[in-house]
């Protein structure tokens, strides 16, 4: 793999090692405090929660994941305070003194901001039905004081919980998982977006957001401007797509593919042999090692790349070649399968003008060969092997399609 210029990571210190202690040693590092989360309670009005939320806490939709509320949960949620029904407690973490990162509770957070913006009227409520299609300003006076009146309780994870950043980063991650263990179970992409965000996860989520070659290929919708999930602009044309779209921006599968793309370049390297793990330590040391003229360079490698498999590929990129009912056929949906090694092998040769130009000329060539590939190779190209072991067999196969085609007169 041609890597680029300080694109190079070092991961020796990426994986943790098990560590055995004796019962004393056990015994004293409890007794230091090693690891313990120190909390502090909390009330706050919400009539000041628009001021509080604009001061004092790190408040960005994007932060944990996509997955927004519609409007009827959003009057639920009012219509609990308005007849007091007991609302769970929101957990910050105390990134510097009274700067605080929302944990969880942030759709609640976004509800009562919006609310006192007036960003939208109450529906569906079953107690107060008189209150429908009204917003904040528009409701009687003795109803809005009643809500002024009510509180959302904090719990805070204090800052000196924390000796280091790679303290705080671990104690971050296990408070993160263990109130996310009920409900909707959170993705691997979610957490990476909460527990590790940063300049190269900021770049991942940017190039799922703006790359139209990249929705176009994957057969999704663009990335939505509006943070409403029910917004259309997240149905495809094609009726049977709708779910599919939403699963993938919801559920921030459109950034994973991304992050694959780069992680995948030092695949090698990374000793860990779960694509979780390996997608993980990459995304932590690309976070902290890459300056903005990296992540620029890096942004464009995978324009480019994804530039010259459209114009090779077409629309069969990312496709199978695989048989189905009796005969082979191209199938309609996109695959990691092909996406990974695919975009590996290319991106080796964006910095070579010939053989670029080489391997589009010779396009039709390239997928009667990549078809004739899939055919011979099939058990290689199934869900149920996608080992590392799988995966690097799979780019070599692409690698030596490839050269063989630039090696021809």
């Amino acid at each position: 793999m041609q890597l680029l210029k300080y694109e190079e990571l070092d991961f020796t210190n990426g994986n943790t090692n098990n560590v055995s202690l004796t019962d004393d040693e056990i015994n004293d590092k409890y007794q230091r405090g090693e690891m313990r989360i120190i909390t502090e309670q909390g009330r706050y009005p919400l009539q000041n929660i628009k001021e509080i939320l604009s001061k004092n806490m790190i408040f960005n939709p994007e932060y944990q994941r996509r997955r927004v509320w519609n409007d009827l949960q959003k009057s639920r949620l009012i219509e609990s305070f308005i007849i007091n029904i007991p609302v769970p407690p929101v957990f910050l973490y105390e990134v510097e003194f009274s700067k605080y990162e929302v944990m969880d509770g942030l759709q609640r957070l976004s509800t009562l901001y919006d609310f006192y913006d007036n960003k939208f009227a109450l529906t569906g409520l079953e107690v107060w039905p008189e209150l429908n299609g009204r917003t904040y300003s528009e409701l009687p006076e003795k109803v809005q004081l009643g809500i002024d009146r009510r509180y959302i309780s904090t719990i805070v994870i204090a800052n000196e919980t924390a000796k280091n950043k790679t303290e705080e980063q671990t104690l971050k991650k296990f408070v993160f998982e263990r109130l996310n263990t009920g409900g909707t179970k959170l993705t691997d992409q979610e957490t990476r977006n909460a527990l590790l965000d940063g300049a190269f996860n900021t770049l991942c989520m940017k190039i799922a957001r703006e790359c139209s070659l990249f929705h176009k290929l994957w057969k999704i919708s663009p990335f939505p401007d509006t943070t409403n999930s029910d917004d259309d602009s997240l149905i495809d044309n094609e009726n049977d797509n709708e779910e599919r779209n939403k699963k993938i921006y919801v559920r921030m599968e459109d950034v994973e593919l991304i992050l694959r793309f780069f992680a995948y370049r030092q695949f090698e390297n990374i000793s860990a042999s779960k694509v979780k793990d390996i997608l993980d330590i990459y995304l932590k040391e690309a976070n902290q090692a890459y300056d903005d003229d990296t992540i620029s360079r890096l942004e464009e490698l995978f324009n480019k790349t994804i530039t010259l498999i459209d114009d090779i590929y077409g629309d069969k990129a990312f496709l199978l070649f695989t048989k189905r009912n009796g005969e082979f056929k191209w199938y309609p949906r996109p695959s990691k399968l092909v996406y990974d090694p695919l975009m590996n092998v290319l991106s080796n040769y964006i910095h070579h003008e010939e053989k670029v130009a080489k391997l589009i000329k010779k396009k039709d060539d390239v997928i009667i060969k990549t078809a004739t590939l899939f055919k011979e190779h099939s058990r290689d190209f199934n869900g149920r092997n996608n080992n590392k072991s799988d995966v690097i067999r799979r780019k070599a196969l692409f690698l030596k399609l490839f050269e063989e085609i630039l090696e021809e007169e």
